[in-house]
């Protein structure tokens, strides 16, 4: 289980996470929601210890999380320049020589041994998406898996996410895409304000963007109705 306790994490000087508390189970997939600005990529470089907490504490299994427990996909994927998709997943396998790149390529079928500046964004979201799995690392943080890839991939991408958790993986899943959240995610938090406001359970999923949304939703809805007379 990760357990985060009273965490606070600031950006610059601004306190953007406040005594958050949220427990997400093991080999499970749970999913985190928020508004732009709402805090999610800073709740995430923290959980993936690359930011450090302002206050409280991460537990994995009931011990201090370390970065090694952790894979992390982040939304915007950086790629050394003049490096070739092969020579990438040589970084992410270099302690894992058993990693089957060629059997798994033929899932995404990426031209590895062309300069990754030459990519399309799906294709680097693919190549980001195979270093993530050939570290091999109990918790898989993805933020955003889903951007900038074909139906095709994005039905690809579920399937391992499902097999993942049904091997013990535990991930940790943002989208701004509610259903591929919902046909995953064994529960969902909510963040706004700094704090996880509800974790909705499969029950609560179609009550979840009415809860979310609520009366701004109606409002929204009545002033396009407005604009495009």
């Amino acid at each position: 289980m990760i357990s985060i306790e009273n965490v606070s994490l600031r950006y610059g000087k601004k306190e953007v996470i406040r005594d958050l508390d949220l427990m997400i189970e093991s080999g499970s997939t749970h999913g985190l929601v928020g508004l732009n600005g709402s805090g999610k990529t800073t709740l995430i470089t923290g959980l993936c210890g690359l930011k450090p907490l302002a206050s409280g504490k991460i537990q994995f299994d009931n011990r201090a999380l370390v970065k090694k427990d952790v894979a992390y996909l982040e939304t915007n994927n950086f790629f050394y320049s003049s490096i070739t998709g092969r020579e990438y997943l040589e970084l992410f396998t270099y302690h894992r020589p058993d990693f089957a790149t060629e059997e798994w390529n033929h899932l995404f079928d990426l031209p590895l041994d062309q300069y990754t500046e030459s990519y399309s964004t799906g294709m680097k979201k693919k190549l980001a998406f195979m270093g993530v799995i050939a570290l091999d690392r109990a918790i898989l943080v993805l933020d955003e898996p889903f951007n900038g890839i074909d139906l095709e991939t994005t039905q690809k991408l579920k399937t391992i996410i499902k097999t993942l958790q049904e091997q013990g993986k535990t991930i940790l899943l943002t989208s701004h895409i509610l259903e591929s959240l919902t046909s995953l995610c064994t529960a969902i938090s909510y963040l706004a304000n700094g704090q996880i406001q509800h974790t909705f359970q499969p029950s609560e999923y179609t009550e979840m963007e009415e809860k979310i949304f609520g009366s701004s939703q109606e409002a929204n809805a009545a002033l396009v109705r407005k604009l495009l007379k």
